[in-house]
């Protein structure tokens, strides 16, 4: 079982937000971000969040500002990385059942690798994973398959027998690249509609996990 992080097993958009949005109180904006609002941006990146904020306060200086605001923007993220995010309900209980019928679990995430690890840290959740790629840990990130398959193959598991939860069309096209079932999840920023892109599941709340999964898998 491959999970992402950011939307998927922990709802870490206010703490992005906050980032962002220090980047701009630095250049003289204040709070050009809203952590509601802008939630289902936080989790399409740091970079999405600050040219949305470029985009409200200076269009023309944003092909400049973005690369330069990015490594700012990084630094304040990793200080206050948990202040806001939480789990999803329920989360932990599903994997932690998961491991008890014998799933391997794993996180295949587009944050940093290191951010990814000192969240899971923090969260005091990172030894209930078998294996963590991030974005920097390969040459290539979702969507291209090398980072799923290597945290399949290095938790111990075979990529004809995984499956992938995530919650954005990059995740669900990781998956199919890789000829896996892809679960979304349906309680997300994006809410049910996220079943538009065609998942093989959606998951309306953790519990369900552990049958889904040997439903999806027999």
């Amino acid at each position: 079982m491959v999970f992402d992080l950011d939307g998927t097993l922990a709802d870490t958009s206010a703490d992005l937000i906050a980032a962002a949005n220090y980047c701009f109180q630095g250049l003289g904006h204040g709070d050009v971000l809203d952590p509601v609002a802008d939630a289902l941006t936080a989790f399409h990146g740091g970079r999405a969040m600050l040219a949305l904020g470029y985009a409200r306060v200076d269009p023309e200086g944003a092909e400049a500002g973005v690369p330069e605001q990015y490594p700012v923007l990084l630094e304040a993220y990793g200080r206050e990385i948990d202040r806001h995010t939480r789990l999803y309900d329920g989360a932990m209980d599903a994997v932690e059942a998961l491991r008890g019928r014998g799933f391997a679990v794993s996180i295949c995430t587009n944050k940093p690798e290191g951010l990814a690890e000192s969240l899971l840290s923090r969260l005091g959740v990172r030894d209930a994973f078998d294996a963590l790629i991030g974005a920097d840990t390969l040459p290539t990130r979702k969507p291209d398959v090398a980072p799923y398959h290597a945290a399949v193959t290095q938790a111990g598991g075979e990529v004809e027998r995984s499956i992938l939860i995530g919650d954005t069309v990059t995740d669900r096209d990781t998956a199919r690249a890789a000829g896996v079932p892809i679960v979304l999840v349906g309680f997300g920023p994006t809410g049910e509609a996220v079943s538009a892109l065609e998942p093989d599941a959606l998951l309306a709340h953790y519990r369900d996990l552990p049958d889904l999964a040997e439903a999806l898998l027999p």
